[in-house]
């Protein structure tokens, strides 16, 4: 038989095997059960992949990436066969991997029931321990149609191959390699075939490969994303390398369903999402307020020590300036429709801020001396998000961006981004996250304007600016905005998940577009460096991640109420309401319970408030002109001074420490 030599790579180590012509991938790593596929000179392959001469062959275990990838897509094909064994009528959509887990689209007559999903999953299980094999051909366009003339979702799909595919949602798990493909599920004994799904693979040997897998819900979506096309029913599941990794995942998601900022902010009476005003339009409670207004208050303190200058814009402009700014040409899909006012003009409720900031530097001569020149605003915007998509105060469709922009000279950048991204860091970890690491988006030469040199000077000045806070980078190919490349803040929660903080941009193509310009030292024109810089994002996504982050018990200086008074009986009230009276001449917020209800339910109620300070007064107290304190622990403190509890309180706000 022929010979053929392989390099194989472990990381950074490589070895050079000759083996007989046939071998496959499986057999290069048989040794090793926690490899489900392989890397062939880059490109992913079935372990039934028999390499070619000189291939570079690298293991894809399952516990990488790339291997949770094909674990999930594997088991996503699973799914689709228990359904369409159960529900022979449905229709295939598509079923691709996801963060943590996988979907399946099916066109069914009926939306399924949760008593669906416990069938649909005991089928699965039931294909697993068959241990089907996934088994991969290729099949040209017309043989294609011929085999799936009944799904005609999958038909469609048959024309997106190549960038189309990789642009539809999902797709690109079907159709997006370049060729066409079909996976058989072949019976394990018999050879014969159970069931079939175009896909571009590559999938795990065997079903019983599937090691632990839940179903977690089912929810309508659009095929392909577009609202312009049918409703199906999608059904999401997850799946893991052992079932202790299951586990561990549902006690997460158990904890993040307790944190989830919808449901803490109707308990604790902090915001709401009226249907009278719409989706995405969120009004914040009396509470929620106060907790808001003391993250403007602080923030805003902040920047103006650091010598920020305050503006304020309106709400809708002309169309002319967003198609100044280029937000027409690539931002026009997330923008409310326009309103024609004036017989003929077009006005847009504005998505960003940027475009009015750069008119209030345009609006008369700027000398050098003026720079850097930095404009803040608490600035209210509207985006038509997707209803898919919407999410509570996490992914909303009007919200308030604390949006600055920093003009300055290109011998000012490196020194005001690398002041700029340290303000920043501090300032989140004030308010408590400590746990970041930094993302570096780059240019998309498809979506994007301006000269190859300052993408590229920009990008560099991000990556320097980067480097220098000691925090890892992660790069974003092709992830940057159409005007310039952004460094992301990313902080990790107290239950360990991500959220993108503040973002960093560099632009030099919005000055040139609003034809800003300064007096230089000599005398010249000069165009300003425009920097963009949200801090928190938006103040309604930020305070959704505050509130999941501490599980809605804020630490005393964010709590709505810092300190709660509750009597023994009646005739302590009076004492509390003093008490109370000089916390909140001290600048403290602090309330009285003076209900009918007794004093154990008072204090239950406290406790699902989450207030920080629960202050009783007996008589005891009121003899000695004292408080006791109950802590959210339940640990408790008697017969403390007036004037030493109001200490603990105010030092307890003014360090912003947890208690």
């Amino acid at each position: 038989m022929s010979e053929v030599r392989v390099i194989i790579q472990r990381d950074s180590e490589r070895e050079e095997r000759v083996v007989t012509g046939g071998t496959t991938a499986a057999d290069l790593f048989a040794d090793d059960r926690a490899v489900v596929a392989a890397r062939v000179d880059g490109a992913l392959r079935d372990l039934a992949h028999e390499p070619a001469d000189g291939a570079v062959v690298e293991p894809v275990t399952i516990d990488s990436p790339d291997g949770l990838d094909i674990l999930r897509h594997s088991t996503a094909h699973v799914l689709a066969q228990a359904v369409q064994e159960l529900f022979p009528r449905a229709r295939l959509g598509i079923g691709p991997p996801i963060r943590d887990g996988f979907y399946y689209d099916f066109d069914v007559t009926e939306p399924f029931q949760p008593d669906d999903l416990k069938r649909i999953e005991k089928k699965m299980q039931e294909i697993v321990k068959r241990g089907q094999r996934f088994s991969r051909r290729v099949v040209d366009e017309d043989a294609a149609r011929a085999e799936l003339a009944d799904e005609p979702y999958k038909l469609e799909l048959i024309g997106l191959k190549g960038a189309a595919a990789e642009a539809a949602e999902g797709a690109s798990a079907e159709v997006g390699a370049g060729e066409l493909t079909i996976y058989d599920n072949l019976d394990a004994r018999t050879g014969e075939r159970c069931w079939k799904d175009l896909c571009r693979g590559p999938h795990l040997p065997t079903t019983r490969m599937i090691p632990a897998f839940r179903l977690m819900r089912s929810a309508a979506a659009y095929w392909r994303g577009s609202e312009k096309n049918p409703q199906l029913q999608r059904i999401y599941g997850t799946a893991w390398p052992t079932r202790d990794e299951l586990k561990a995942h549902l006690e997460f998601l158990a904890e993040a369903e307790k944190r989830d900022h919808r449901r803490l902010g109707a308990e604790l009476d902090l915001f709401s999402i009226p249907e009278e005003i719409g989706s995405g339009l969120a009004v914040f409670h009396p509470r929620g307020g106060i907790i808001r207004r003391v993250m403007e208050d602080y923030s805003r303190r902040r920047h103006e020590e650091a010598g920020y200058e305050f503006v304020y814009t309106p709400h809708a402009t002309k169309g002319d300036l967003f198609q100044r700014s280029g937000h027409l040409d690539w931002y026009a899909d997330g923008m409310y429709p326009p309103m024609r006012l004036d017989g003929h003009q077009d006005y847009y409720l504005k998505p960003m801020n940027c475009p009015m900031h750069n008119l209030i530097f345009g609006a008369r001569g700027r000398s050098y001396r003026e720079l850097p020149l930095r404009l803040f605003e608490f600035g209210t915007v509207y985006r038509y998000e997707k209803s898919g998509v919407v999410h509570g105060l996490t992914r909303a469709r009007g919200f308030t961006q604390d949006d600055a922009h920093i003009y300055c000279t290109r011998d000012q950048m490196a020194g005001e981004l690398d002041n700029l991204l340290t303000f920043v860091l501090n300032l989140l970890r004030d308010y408590g996250l400590e746990d970041f690491y930094l993302e570096l988006s780059t240019r998309d030469p498809e979506k994007s304007i301006g000269s190859d040199e300052n993408w590229e000077e920009a990008t560099e000045a991000l990556r320097r600016a980067a480097g220098k806070q000691g925090l890892e980078l992660v790069m974003d190919p092709a992830g940057a905005a159409f005007y310039g490349p952004k460094i992301s803040v990313q902080a990790r929660d107290a239950i360990g998940r991500t959220w993108q903080m503040s973002t960093i941009q560099v632009d030099f193509n919005l000055p040139e577009r609003f034809d800003l310009e300064y007096t230089a030292d000599d005398g010249s024109r000069q165009r300003p460096v425009m920097i963009h810089r949200a801090l928190f994002g938006s103040i309604e996504r930020f305070f959704a991640v505050l509130l999941e982050h501490y599980a809605g018990v804020f630490p005393p200086w964010l709590a709505p109420v810092q300190a709660l008074g509750i009597p023994i009986g009646d005739t302590h009230v009076p004492h509390l309401r003093e008490f109370a009276d000089r916390a909140r001449a001290m600048g403290l917020r602090v309330d009285v319970d003076a209900s009918t209800d007794r004093m154990q339910k008072k204090i239950r109620n406290a406790q699902r408030a989450k207030v920080p300070f629960m202050v009783i007064a007996g008589d005891d107290d009121m003899a000695a002109g004292a408080v006791s304190f109950r802590y959210r622990d339940g640990s408790q403190r008697n017969g403390i001074p007036f004037d030493e509890a109001l200490a603990e309180i105010a030092e307890a706000v003014r360090t912003r420490v947890q208690v």
